[in-house]
């Protein structure tokens, strides 16, 4: 069972088909549209957050996690060669390749929230999650994931100091890092096939 690790960036991420479930079980690859996409994406796990494609019984529920491996930028072209003159066939994607995808032992239902495309959390936050509500990060929380966040990224990428985070509006500047609130919570559409 993946189980995320205690300082662990997880990302929760809409599982918009049941086709794009079985590329990530069968295949091990996540895609996310470059123009949807946050703007950090080397986390350590995915999360699945189900959609009403999954039907009344499963959707608006994370089932299903798996560790990431890596990621890289390509074209729908490269997704998909099988689909050629698809309309979006040249727009570019994260390809997230992922290990084996795990269910978990009790799914997290959505709670209040019905719709959204991305929620970052930790993984201890994760782990201790009864509802999807509960994976929203409190501000001591949110620090920690900065800290994550620019420890992966290299601290001198983004020349701010430590002393500096006492005056830094952690909430409003990690949400626009991370690509803006809107991607965040929940929103008024899943992005297109």
């Amino acid at each position: 069972m993946c189980i995320p690790n205690e300082a662990d960036i997880v990302l929760v991420a809409v599982m918009p088909s049941r086709r794009d479930f079985e590329i990530a079980r069968i295949l091990g690859w996540y895609r996310i549209p470059l123009r949807f996409a946050p703007k950090f994406v080397d986390v350590d796990c995915l999360a699945f957050y189900q959609t009403t494609a999954f039907g009344a019984e499963r959707q608006g529920k994370i089932e299903y996690i798996a560790r990431v491996k890596g990621y890289e930028l390509t074209t729908r072209r490269e997704l998909f060669k099988d689909e050629p003159d698809h309309p979006r066939v040249n727009e570019e994607y994260y390809k997230i390749q992922i290990g084996p995808v795990q269910q978990l032992e009790k799914p997290l239902k959505a709670g209040r929230w019905k719709r959204l495309t991305f929620l970052f959390t930790l993984g201890d936050v994760f782990n201790t999650a009864q509802t999807i509500d509960d994976l929203v990060l409190k501000s001591d929380q949110r620090q920690i994931l900065w800290k994550t966040v620019r420890e992966k990224k290299g601290k001198n990428q983004y020349h701010v100091p430590d002393d500096d985070l006492v005056n830094f509006n952690i909430e409003q500047d990690l949400l626009e890092f991370l690509g803006g609130w809107s991607k965040i919570v929940e929103t008024s559409a899943y992005y297109p096939d």
